[in-house]
């Protein structure tokens, strides 16, 4: 008897869903910062990452698979990162003493 690897890998997918969901909403407010520090770091080397599959086609095909999931790939960790960055902004300035 042999899984299907398409069932198995649907059945870890839906798996790392509820776990991250259940770490996320776990994180005290205080780690919060570092670990959006974390994920823009994270967000960073997928943007390589999709920079070098985007260039990955021939001369003579511009728009094939890989770079145009490349480019969906740089264009969402470019939104992650930029989002991550005004979050990080927002929580540290919630630390700031106020000005009377």
């Amino acid at each position: 008897m042999e899984i299907d690897p398409f069932i198995f890998r649907l059945s870890i997918f839906i798996l790392s869903i509820f776990v991250g969901y259940y770490v996320v909403w776990s994180v005290t407010p205080s780690l919060h910062t570092p670990l959006m520090s974390v994920t823009n770091a994270i967000s960073s080397v997928i943007i390589v990452g999709a920079i070098i599959a985007a260039l990955a086609g021939t001369e003579n095909t511009v728009f094939n698979t890989s770079s145009i999931f490349g480019l969906l790939a740089i264009t969402l960790a470019a939104i992650n990162i930029f989002g991550g960055f005004l979050v990080t902004q927002r929580m540290l300035a919630m630390y700031k003493k106020k000005k009377k």
